[in-house]
């Protein structure tokens, strides 16, 4: 059976920057297997297959596969599904259309909100499903620095420290003292296997962060490894950003009020990638968060299976 798809670069509004992304249209019947085995030849961090929803209200039910296994929710294939499927929905508007749309994942429903444009690349954003929430792991400084090749100096700033959170996936977030830290580190995947625990039954992916960015407006500028994911470095990680909300807040002590944030990624792969985080605080917690971003189509065919 021929099944359409489409190549997205996500987090971005250029062609061949940010997150690229595979979306298989109209995958129902194909067996976990066979998802497995596309995700392995598409070879993209992520390719998600597009199934009919179980509620007739929502727009789809999604899975999200990297070349070595499934996730039960991720952010760049959230944010390039939900555009992908309303541009194809609606392939032949002429003006500009704002829509609201539910995702099934494996992390639960998932509410999105899209915006199309006309010639402009298309937004989307989504609620995180879950709150980010901080998971006690022993951690030790030198041997996260050694895996990062960095001195032990350069990890954290301020009050920041290498923290695990989760927001529906986990991340050993290590704050790095600069920007200059944090582009000539060298990731280390042998030394991190040996030093970074399991969390929830897998090994922990690391997401470096610290403030500034190489743009102009970036808050904060950030690097994903994933060995266990089977990911040297990904150029945007929606579910990333998604758990660093916690640390945020927590180690920033933010206000109440809403704080709209864009951390830039993937930048020393040369695919500059732009997450737009906002986090709404309400008696000194975190009562809402959402993450969005651009995607722009730069590839489409059809799978003979």
């Amino acid at each position: 059976m021929a099944r359409d798809y489409s190549i997205y670069d996500v987090f971005t509004d250029v062609r061949l920057a940010g997150n690229p992304l595979a979306v298989v249209f109209d995958a129902d019947g194909l067996s976990d297997a066979a998802m497995q085995a596309i995700a392995a030849e598409m070879n993209l961090s992520e390719t998600v297959f597009c199934l009919a929803p179980a509620n007739p209200g929502h727009a789809a039910t999604i899975r999200i596969f990297t070349p070595a296994r499934e996730l039960p929710f991720a952010g760049h294939p959230t944010v390039g599904a939900a555009i992908a499927l309303a541009e194809r929905a609606h392939s032949g508007r002429s003006g500009a259309l704002d829509l609201v749309s539910v995702l099934d994942e494996k992390v639960g429903p998932v509410r999105c909100a899209v915006r199309l444009k006309p010639e402009e690349a298309s937004f989307a954003e989504f609620d995180l499903p879950r709150k980010s929430v901080k998971i006690a792991a022993k951690l030790d400084r030198q041997a996260l620095a050694d895996a990062l090749s960095l001195k032990s100096t350069e990890i954290g700033f301020e009050n920041h420290v290498p923290s695990v959170w989760s927001a529906g996936f986990p991340f050993l977030m290590i704050p790095v003292h600069d920007l200059s830290a944090a582009q000539r580190l060298e990731f280390d995947a042998h030394l991190w296997e040996r030093t970074v625990p399991f969390v929830e039954g897998r090994l922990a992916s690391a997401y470096v962060y610290c403030r500034g960015g190489v743009h102009h407006g970036a808050k904060f500028h950030a690097r994903m490894f994933s060995p266990e994911m089977g990911i040297p470095e990904d150029p945007a990680t929606g579910s990333a950003v998604a758990a660093l909300s916690g640390p945020i807040h927590h180690f920033d002590a933010l206000p109440d009020g809403h704080h709209a944030l864009v951390i830039e990624q993937g930048v020393e792969m040369g695919r500059a990638s732009f997450i737009h985080l906002h986090i709404d605080v309400e008696a000194q917690d975190i009562a809402a968060a959402r993450i969005g971003g651009q995607a722009v189509r730069v590839a489409a065919g059809v799978l003979d299976l």
